[in-house]
C-alpha cells in the first residue's frame, strides 16, 4: 500500500473477495525536500488510514538500503556507464516483487498484491502477464521483467477497472486518498534533472567535455556525458537555430553528439536479459508489436532469436529514440511476449 488511491482499492477488492489481507508500505529512500512523491510521511499515513478502515494490520518496511543498492545504485552506474536505465522497472524487480515478496512469505502471506494495472492469466502450464482493460493505464511495460516464480505469487485485482472506476470506488468506501493525484516523476529524481541527481548522489563533478553536430565539429560544452540521454532536448543550453538532440555519447572521448530530429531513428535494435512469458525462450522469428518507451504506441516488427540470450527486433518503419538501458516489451494481442533490456540501436 503506498499511499494511492490504486494500492488501497486492490486491498478493499482482496477483502472484498474473501480474503485475509495485511497492509503493507515499503519505504524505499529518505525524502528531505517536501515535495509530493511516493515514500513520504503522508503516504505512510495515508495508506495506514485506509488499512484502520479496511481493519486490517498494516505494517512499513524500511527497505532503504535494498532500494539504495538494487535502484538507485543501478540507476548511477547505467549513467555512468552511457545507458539510461528505468528505475521503475528495477524497483518492481527487485523490491516490489523480491523483497516485498520474500518478506511476505516469511509472514506466511501466499500473495502480494498491487494496485497496478495489469492482469495474469495461465496458459499451459506458464503464467502469461497481460494487457490491463484500462489500455490508457496499462503498466505491463514496467512489468514485464518479472519471472514465473514471482508471477506465481501476484496478484493484479485492478486489471479489469478503468481509472475512473477505481476512483469512484474509493471515493463510495470514504478512502481519503480517493482523489488523490497519481505520482508522475521517478520518485527520488521528482524534479526530472538526472544531471543533478548524479552529482548529489556520487559526491562526483563529472568533467566537461563538447557537444559535436554529426559531422564532429564543436558547436559548445557539456557538464559530463552521464547527465544526458539520447532524445534529450532539455537542459542543452546550445543554440544552434534549430531544435537539437543527443544522437549518441562517446563515453570514453567524453563528447555529447546533438543533431536534428530525424537523426534519432533507428530500424532494429539488439536487446538481452529477456523474460519471455508464452514460451522458455524464442527460438524461431515472430511477428509482434513493440515498445521501447512506456508512453509509445505499439509499433509492429519482426523478433528474431539470437546467440547467447540476446534478440534482434526489427521494426516495420524506423523508430525514435532508441535507448540503450531502456526496456523494449513485445506484445502478441494482450499478451506480453517478452520484456528485455536495449543493449544498442540498430
Amino acid at each position: 500500500m503506498s499511499g494511492g488511491v490504486d494500492s488501497s482499492v486492490a486491498a478493499l477488492l482482496m477483502k472484498r473477495s474473501g480474503y485475509e489481507c495485511i497492509g503493507a508500505t515499503m519505504r524505499l529512500y529518505d525524502n528531505p525536500t517536501e515535495e509530493s512523491t511516493c515514500c513520504s510521511l503522508e503516504d505512510v499515513e495515508d495508506a495506514r488510514a485506509v488499512a484502520m478502515r479496511l481493519g486490517i494490520r498494516h505494517y512499513a518496511f524500511n527497505f532503504t538500503e535494498d532500494f539504495d543498492r538494487q535502484v538507485m545504485r543501478r540507476f548511477a552506474d547505467s549513467y555512468e556507464r552511457g545507458l539510461t536505465p528505468n528505475p521503475c522497472i528495477d524497483c518492481n524487480r527487485y523490491l516490489k516483487f523480491d523483497r516485498l515478496l520474500r518478506r511476505a512469505l516469511e509472514l506466511g502471506c501466499d500473495w502480494v498484491v498491487s494496485g497496478h494495472y495489469a492482469r495474469i492469466r495461465q496458459a499451459a502450464g506458464r503464467y502469461l502477464l497481460c494487457k490491463a482493460v484500462d489500455v490508457t493505464k496499462d503498466q505491463t511495460y514496467f512489468l514485464a521483467c518479472l519471472s514465473q516464480e514471482q508471477l506465481s505469487h501476484i496478484q493484479f485485482p485492478l486489471g479489469g477497472l478503468t481509472k475512473t472506476q477505481v476512483r469512484q470506488i474509493a471515493a463510495e468506501n470514504g478512502f481519503v486518498n480517493a482523489r488523490k493525484r497519481d505520482s508522475q516523476d521517478i520518485c527520488f529524481v521528482p524534479g526530472g534533472d538526472y544531471g543533478e541527481f548524479l552529482q548529489r548522489y556520487t559526491g562526483k563533478v563529472y568533467p566537461q567535455g563538447d557537444f559535436l553536430d554529426l559531422q564532429g565539429n564543436v558547436v559548445g560544452h557539456h557538464r559530463g556525458t552521464p547527465c544526458y540521454t539520447k532524445g534529450q532536448r532539455k537542459h542543452l543550453g546550445l543554440a544552434m537555430g534549430a531544435p537539437v538532440y543527443v544522437c549518441a555519447k562517446d563515453m570514453t572521448r567524453n563528447t555529447v553528439t546533438v543533431g536534428p530530429n530525424e537523426a534519432l531513428f533507428s530500424p532494429a535494435l539488439r536487446a538481452n536479459d529477456w523474460c519471455w512469458y508464452p514460451f522458455e525462450v524464442l527460438t524461431e522469428p515472430m511477428k509482434v508489436t513493440v515498445k521501447t518507451r512506456h508512453s509509445q504506441f505499439e509499433q509492429p516488427a519482426m523478433v528474431y532469436p539470437e546467440e547467447k540470450g540476446f534478440a534482434r527486433v526489427e521494426f516495420d518503419s524506423p523508430q525514435r529514440a532508441v535507448t540503450p538501458g531502456q526496456a523494449v516489451v513485445l506484445y502478441n494481442g494482450d499478451v506480453v511476449v517478452g520484456g528485455g533490456t536495449i543493449t544498442e540501436a540498430l
